[in-house]
């Protein structure tokens, strides 16, 4: 393990962080922000001074193996994630460094919690920032230095690993660097699509920038109190398409260009859309009563929102009868297809260990039996099925745990949040929903949570933005030892 080399490539990744600051100030500047632009101003430079500093310290890496790859992300994003408070701070519209830090998380792990109680205060340079931060994390900030740098270029494939949000990572390419322009290529296309098609409605240019980056990144941060609620029914569907699209594999999308029959081959997006279909009829029936077609609208976009872990709303989902709270609830854990900028543990993996627990219960039948693992026609290797079954278990004891640590430290500290709030808190923060239920549901904001706690639910933003195991390995022994 090379620390210098380790250092040398999050100086990069600093770097970039830093002359990305430079869109929200000319965005600013557009309108006539002069104070706002020079501090976004100021914070590019010292950012990405650093970041540059550090490159030209130490030493460039001629290989990376796959420790160092675990260790390069897991770091990366604890560091962009202190850089990315700069704009927060220096303009002050974030005062508060813990309030900041927790924002940018927020941003970077498409996360979309918020400490913000109205977004519309916000000037144009920071809102700008903020939805800038969810779609650079979206498909990854490392992903877009193997695509941009060719300095990364040897050691793309062990970054890779670390970072796609998904089982392994889909290569289109035999170099990792064409694939991931290839993901960006996609990305940015349906951003550009989305965002002519918002203005063609009732949001402005900046708004449909802002919505269209949050939404392909899955982020969820709004320009309004009242998310999408503010926005017409033409609006509230476009998000809800393209939502469906984020949450579906990128590398798929990539395939289907050429030859659409690929979404039909493909069953996890079979998995995907089946409970984003069986959760909105369910969700539709249990809100029934109003307007049709607002209720069809609100049931489908909350359910679409949840399961791609968006966490946009049009309604307060939190007062939904306590049936569909459960549900809710439930949705946090499901997540968009592997290889997709959503988060939680994903439809492959739900498949996974359905059909892995009926090939136990078959063998309780059948000792001798010998049962394989299928996902459709597909046979699933018996170290993936394990895979699956040791993240679950660790996703959730990590969700169990944290739920008691935080109610034990709201308790001492004096908030007192119920058990629905935490429960919700930490299942959102981990699965990078955003929005949870009780004093943290899509009406309130994660003001109500003590200093303390949001250290906590960061933590978790960034361990389920990173699938849980680069994180986890930066504290162990076998990661550094030489």
């Amino acid at each position: 393990m090379s620390i210098r080399s380790l250092l040398h490539i999050i100086g990069v990744v600093v770097a970039a962080v830093g002359l990305s600051m430079l869109a929200p100030a000319v965005v600013a500047l557009i309108y006539r922000e002069w104070a706002v632009a020079a501090q976004l101003a100021l914070a590019a430079l010292v950012t990405a001074g650093i970041g540059l500093a550090a490159r030209h310290t130490f030493d460039t890496p001629r290989r990376l193996s796959t420790r160092e790859g675990f260790a390069i992300v897991g770091l990366s994003w604890f560091v962009i994630s202190v850089a990315g408070t700069l704009p927060y701070l220096f303009t002050g519209e974030i005062a508060s460094f813990t309030n900041a830090f927790f924002e940018t998380a927020a941003g970077f792990t498409t996360t979309g919690a918020s400490i913000v109680p109205d977004p519309a205060e916000l000037s144009h340079g920071i809102l700008f920032w903020r939805a800038l931060t969810q779609w650079l994390g979206g498909m990854g900030i490392i992903v877009l230095s193997i695509a941009v740098l060719p300095l990364l270029g040897v050691g793309g494939v062990q970054l890779a690993r670390a970072e796609s949000p998904g089982p392994t990572p889909d290569r289109l390419t035999p170099r990792f660097r064409e694939t991931a322009k290839r993901l960006w290529l996609v990305y940015v296309g349906f951003t550009v699509v989305e965002i002519v098609l918002l203005w063609l409605g009732d949001m402005t240019l900046f708004e449909s920038f802002a919505h269209s980056f949050t939404t392909m990144s899955t982020g969820g941060f709004g320009t309004d109190v009242a998310s999408l609620g503010a926005f017409s029914a033409y609006a509230q569907w476009v998000v809800i398409a393209f939502m469906v699209i984020a949450g579906a594999s990128f590398a798929l999308h990539y395939r289907a260009l050429r030859r659409p029959a690929a979404y039909l081959d493909n069953s996890e997006l079979r998995i995907y859309l089946g409970i984003l279909v069986a959760a909105a009829v369910v969700a539709t029936l249990g809100t029934w009563g109003g307007p049709v077609a607002a209720t069809v609208r609100d049931a489908v976009f909350t359910v679409v929102s949840l399961v791609t872990t968006t966490g946009f709303a049009t309604v307060d989902f939190g007062a939904w009868p306590v049936a569909l709270e459960i549900l809710v609830l439930g949705l946090f854990f499901v997540g968009g297809m592997a290889g997709s900028t959503g988060g939680s543990v994903k439809p492959y993996r739900l498949g996974v260990l359905y059909e892995a627990s009926r090939a136990d219960l078959r063998r309780v039948i059948h000792p001798r039996g010998v049962f394989v693992v299928r996902l459709g026609k597909d046979p699933v290797p018996d170290e993936i099925v394990e895979s699956v079954q040791s993240f679950f278990l660790l996703y959730m004891f990590a969700f169990m745990t944290s739920t008691l640590v935080m109610g034990i430290l709201e308790s001492g500290l004096g908030v007192g949040l119920d058990l629905v709030t935490s429960a919700s808190a930490v299942a959102s923060s981990l699965g990078n929903v955003g929005p949870g239920l009780g004093a943290v549901g899509p009406t309130s904001n994660y003001l109500v949570v003590h200093d303390t706690t949001k250290w906590l639910l960061s933590f978790l933003m960034i361990l389920g933005r990173l699938e849980l195991f680069p994180v986890l390995l930066l504290f162990t022994r076998e990661l550094w030892r030489k």
